[in-house]
C-alpha cells in the first residue's frame, strides 16, 4: 500500500465538507497496512450545525469520537447499506480506522463480518478485550492532562486516542490499539481483500459471474466468502463501486475521456455504459436512490 488514498469517493459534496472540517488521512504502522485502508481524522469547530453525508464503502470502520465536552467513546461500524448522515455542530473530533474490505475479520475472528453489517456497536460490546489496549508515548500523559475527558464509563482506548492534541500521538495510539488486538494472518481474509481490490480496480468486472469465472470458482462460493469476510455480497460491492465512481465524476464535473466539463457534468450515457449499466436510466435510478438526488442535479450544485 503506497500511502493513504487521496480520492474523495463516497463523500457527498466533498468540497463543501472540506471547507467546514479539518479532514486528514494517515497511514498505519507497517504491520497493520495489509488490513487497513487508512486512518481518517476529523476535527471541527462550527458556528452553526452542518450535516455531512457519505455513501459508505464496503468496509468496516472503528470510530472513536468526542462531541463537545462529552466523554470520548468508540464503536465498530459495520458496512452501511444506506446513505450515512452525521450532524456536526459545535466542537468535536473523530479518529476513524477504515479497514480494507475483508481486513476486519482477523481482528474479530469469531464472527462472520456480515454480523456487523448495518450495525453500529459500542467498542466494549463488540470487542470486549479491547479495553485499555491503546497506550502510546505521549497518549497516556495527554489523557491525564488538565481538562482532558476520561469518564469511567468510556473505554480507556477511546480516551487515549481522542484526547491528545498532537496528531502523531493519536495515530500512535490507534496503532497501539490495533496491535493490542493481535490480528492473526488469515488466508481467506487475504483472498477476500484481493477479490474486492480486483472489483475496485478492474472495470471489466461488472457482474458476479465475471468475477467467478476470472477466479475459477462458483458464484455461490464467492457469496459465502464475501458474507464471512467482507460483510456484503459481491454484487453489492460491484454496485457500490459503480456509484462511488459516478459520484466522484459528478463531483469533479469532468467527462471520462478528456477531462473537459460541462454545466450538467459528465456524459452520463457514456459513463453508464462504462460502468456496465444496461442504459443511463439504470445509473440514474441507482444514483438517485443512494445519494438522494439525480446525478445531473447533483453535478449542477454550486461549489462553496
Amino acid at each position: 500500500m503506497a500511502g493513504p488514498r487521496r480520492d474523495t469517493r463516497g463523500i457527498v459534496e466533498a468540497r463543501e465538507l472540506f471547507t467546514r472540517v479539518r479532514f486528514r488521512r494517515r497511514e498505519p504502522a507497517p504491520d497493520l497496512r495489509p488490513y487497513l485502508e487508512h486512518y481518517w481524522l476529523i476535527d471541527w469547530d462550527l458556528p452553526e450545525p452542518y450535516a455531512s453525508h457519505v455513501v459508505p464503502h464496503p468496509s468496516v470502520n472503528i470510530v472513536f469520537q468526542r462531541y463537545g465536552d462529552e466523554p470520548a467513546w468508540g464503536e465498530v461500524a459495520g458496512i452501511g447499506l444506506e446513505l450515512f448522515t452525521q450532524k456536526l455542530e459545535g466542537r468535536g473530533r473523530v479518529c476513524g480506522i477504515q479497514f480494507r474490505p475483508g481486513g476486519f475479520r482477523p481482528f474479530a475472528p469469531h464472527r462472520p463480518v456480515s454480523d456487523w453489517t448495518g450495525r453500529r456497536v459500542r467498542i466494549e460490546e463488540a470487542l470486549p478485550d479491547a479495553e485499555g489496549t491503546a497506550s502510546a508515548p505521549g497518549a497516556a500523559g495527554a489523557a491525564s492532562a488538565p481538562g482532558a475527558v476520561d469518564a469511567p464509563s468510556a473505554p480507556g482506548a477511546a480516551s487515549a486516542i481522542i484526547t491528545p492534541e498532537d496528531e502523531d500521538a493519536r495515530v500512535a495510539a490507534l496503532d497501539a490499539f490495533l496491535l493490542g488486538l493481535d490480528p492473526q494472518p488469515d488466508p481467506q481474509a487475504l483472498r477476500a481483500m484481493e477479490l474486492v481490490e480486483l472489483v475496485r480496480t478492474d472495470r471489466t468486472i461488472r457482474r458476479v459471474a465475471e468475477l467467478a469465472t476470472a477466479e475459477g470458482v462458483s458464484a455461490r462460493s464467492l457469496q459465502r466468502l464475501f458474507a464471512a469476510y467482507v460483510g456484503v455480497g459481491p454484487k453489492w460491492v460491484i454496485l457500490r463501486y459503480r456509484i462511488h465512481e459516478a459520484l466522484e465524476r459528478a463531483e469533479s464535473s469532468e467527462s471520462p475521456e478528456d477531462g473537459s466539463g460541462s454545466e450538467s457534468g459528465p456524459d452520463w450515457a457514456a459513463l453508464a455504459a462504462e460502468l456496465g449499466y444496461s442504459d443511463q436510466a439504470h445509473l440514474v435510478r441507482d444514483f438517485t436512490s443512494t445519494v438522494g438526488v439525480p446525478p445531473t442535479a447533483y453535478a449542477r450544485q454550486p461549489s462553496p
